[in-house]
């Protein structure tokens, strides 16, 4: 007669059961900061959890660098505000390429008072000379980004935009930093004038220059400085309401609108 094990094979079979008592439970997502939280006003109608995650996300230095400022706005309320380490709701902060917004908006406002033309050759004086092809170049190309100037935002064997041999980089810092429009109009055509579009700092100085040009004809640094600083504050700036704005001039008194314009959090949001 066979034996019977069954109480053995039961045991046996309760191992895996009795083995995982011992190991910690999977856990789930993490619920958010305390900080992700208080950086909430109103959800927005978004979920709140989700969006208190999505929140401590973007300021995880170790997976996506280093964050200043965020802030959310519904229907121009704010729902999401919150600032980094040592920043300030009325801390100035670089724009950088949101400067080439504030740029056209200036420009635009030109066009409305009848003081530029938008279909018009931009008036760049080099470029009016009898057989300089670039004479063809419009405002709106400009606004555009279809130009067809030659403008490397890098140098094309390099590997970062801050090559010192970029068009970027030379005109901020290098040789055409005391007269960054003369640098950015005299690079040649290397596509037709509207075909190609190119992001381009160094348009945004051009314009700038055409501003400049228009509210202050006679050339001088400091008036052209001081023509533009009005026009653009009480026609873009505060009608917005970013009181707070700080914008660099070169040394020709030309605006640095593709770059050097500083304002608080919530001015960049009002834009």
């Amino acid at each position: 007669m066979p034996v019977r094990r069954f109480p053995h094979i039961l045991a046996l079979l309760a191992l895996p059961t009795l083995w995982g008592c011992g190991q910690p439970e999977p856990q789930g997502p993490l619920p958010p900061s305390k900080a992700a939280v208080a950086a909430i006003r109103d959800d927005g109608g978004a979920p709140a959890v989700a969006l208190g995650r999505a929140i401590d996300s973007l300021f995880d230095a170790g997976a996506v660098g280093r964050t200043d400022a965020l802030l959310v706005l519904k229907r121009g309320s704010v729902i999401v505000e919150r600032y980094g380490d040592g920043v300030r709701p009325e801390t100035r902060l670089p724009g950088w390429s949101m400067g080439q917004c504030v740029t056209a908006l200036m420009i635009g406002q030109l066009v409305s008072d009848g003081r530029l033309r938008l279909n018009e050759s931009a008036p760049v004086p080099d470029w009016q000379r009898p057989g300089d092809p670039r004479g063809v170049i419009t405002l709106r190309q400009l606004l555009q980004m279809r130009s067809g100037l030659r403008h490397e935002e890098r140098d094309p064997g390099g590997s970062t935009i801050e090559d010192s041999r970029s068009d970027r980089f030379r005109m901020l810092f290098l040789d055409g930093r005391d007269d960054m429009a003369a640098y950015a109009e005299a690079q040649p055509l290397e596509a037709p004038a509207g075909q190609v579009f190119e992001n381009s700092l160094a348009t945004s100085v051009i314009l700038s220059d055409l501003a400049a040009r228009v509210l202050s004809p006679d050339g001088d640094p400091g008036r052209r400085q001081r023509a533009v600083g009005e026009y653009l504050r009480n026609r873009v700036l505060l009608p917005i309401g970013m009181d707070s704005t700080v914008v660099g001039y070169d040394r020709a008194g030309t605006m640095i609108g593709a770059a050097m314009v500083h304002a608080a959090a919530m001015d960049w949001a009002r834009l």
